[in-house]
């Protein structure tokens, strides 16, 4: 077997593990049309996806006034969590995250969710066991900040330099550029391939059973 390139593989949660982007962009909307307030079209509401939830909503309705924002957090996490049981990994995530793990690489999450949120979702999915160690937007910087990956691979003791992040959005890419690390795009999430490819990630997967072949050949 080749020399692996990386030690350290770091996923994002939403629209990379989980088929969760158009739940997101229908509470974000749904949540502007409670307060009256203008709804953000779906490519709006998917861009903000990866970003911690304060954050997400202030992009995704830049002209909304501050006094808002409770209330838009509020409504967004009643409408998520209405829709959050019925959520499936995508196909194939599972065998992959065992298979490296088998493999011998620590596995970590980076998310915007809150950890209320990811503990939930790892809960209800059984993949709490398969990650060394995970970061979320409520406990430090949002992405694209390094500060996740900064955080996971000091945890860890691992090298920002053999670390690769995955995900679905520009946030994700942009993290790992920021922090040093590599970065991986998958095109069945958020973001466009186009806005992926303008970060020259190392791959780019069309489906979970491309990522798992090339990490298995190539990580």
């Amino acid at each position: 077997m080749a020399q692996k390139q990386f030690d350290l593989i770091v996923f994002d949660w939403d629209g990379t593990l989980m088929d969760s982007t158009a739940a997101i962009v229908k509470s974000i909307q749904a949540s502007a049309r409670d307060l009256g307030l203008p709804v953000p079209d779906n490519h709006a509401a998917a861009y903000v996806i990866g970003l911690g939830l304060p954050e997400a909503l202030r992009a995704a309705m830049p002209g909304l006034e501050p006094k808002y924002y409770p209330q838009m957090i509020e409504r967004y996490r009643h409408h998520y969590l209405s829709r959050d049981h019925g959520l499936t990994l995508f196909d194939g995530v599972r065998e992959m995250l065992d298979e490296l793990s088998q493999m011998g690489y620590l596995l970590a999450v980076a998310t915007g969710k809150s950890r209320a949120g990811l503990n939930r979702a790892l809960q209800e999915s059984s993949l709490g066991s398969l990650f060394d160690a995970t970061r979320c937007a409520d406990e430090t910087h949002s992405k694209p900040h390094p500060a996740m990956l900064q955080e996971l691979t000091e945890q860890l003791g691992q090298d920002i330099g053999r670390t690769v992040m995955i995900g679905d959005t520009t946030h994700d890419l942009q993290m790992a550029s920021n922090a040093g690390a590599s970065g991986i795009a998958v095109h069945y999430g958020a973001h466009p391939e186009t806005m992926l490819r303008e970060f020259n990630p190392l791959f780019a997967a069309n489906s979970v059973a491309e990522l798992h072949d090339w990490l298995r050949r190539h990580a």
